[in-house]
């Protein structure tokens, strides 16, 4: 009897044991939140390598940035007397022209859906461009831009460094080296609030 109750003991914390061994394999397996899910999450094979969930989220990005950081550049040609600021607003014109074209190439090959206009927040920097007026203007426009650039260059990084996508990488290369231009130009124009960027204000 002793003998018996002891295997029936043994095979329930066998059991048991099991469970709790199986369970992180279930419970975690599916989870966006893993680095594998993060890997694999939307991965499409194409011609030019596997494209990830980041990679089409990288294409959508740049396309958006020309769409509203062309209109701004046009703007501050209208509108701003700082010679800094107009060469500034001549380097994103050249820089996301040439990107949009780019980026609207690599979109057709990998049958990517692109946007046709700037979203809402977007929208809204360019409203409060468009209400600034003269150094106003030209702090606004700068903070807004040095910001906005600030925020996506780790991500272009990120994406350059990971993707296993040929077009994605050399498109990838592309936007970092405008982008640093961008920085670069919109620095020197001396409207830059450094801290309100750091801080999260702008």
């Amino acid at each position: 009897m002793e003998r018996i109750k002891g295997s029936v003991i043994a095979g329930v914390a066998l059991i048991v044991t099991v469970g709790a061994l199986s369970f992180p394999v279930w419970s975690y397996s599916d989870r966006s939140g893993t680095a594998q899910a993060n890997m694999s999450a939307g991965m499409v094979d194409t011609q030019w390598g596997p494209l990830a969930a980041s990679d089409r989220d990288l294409i959508e990005r740049v396309r958006l940035a020309g769409l509203w950081e062309l209109p701004a550049a046009e703007m501050a040609m209208k509108k701003s007397s700082s010679k800094a600021v107009k060469e500034a607003a001549d380097h994103l014109i050249t820089g996301h022209t040439d990107l949009d074209q780019r980026v609207r190439t690599v979109a057709t090959k990998m049958g990517i859906e692109l946007p046709d206009e700037p979203n809402a927040q977007q929208k809204g920097w360019l409203q409060q461009m468009q209400a600034a007026q003269g150094e106003e203007f030209d702090r606004t426009w700068a903070n807004l831009l040095r910001s906005a650039h600030g925020k996506i260059f780790p991500a272009i990084g990120t994406v350059r460094n990971n993707t296993q996508n040929m077009m994605v990488r050399q498109l990838a290369s592309d936007t970092n080296q405008t982008v640093l231009d961008h920085i670069t130009m919109l620095e020197k124009t001396g409207e830059v609030d450094f801290d309100a960027i750091a801080n999260g204000t702008i």
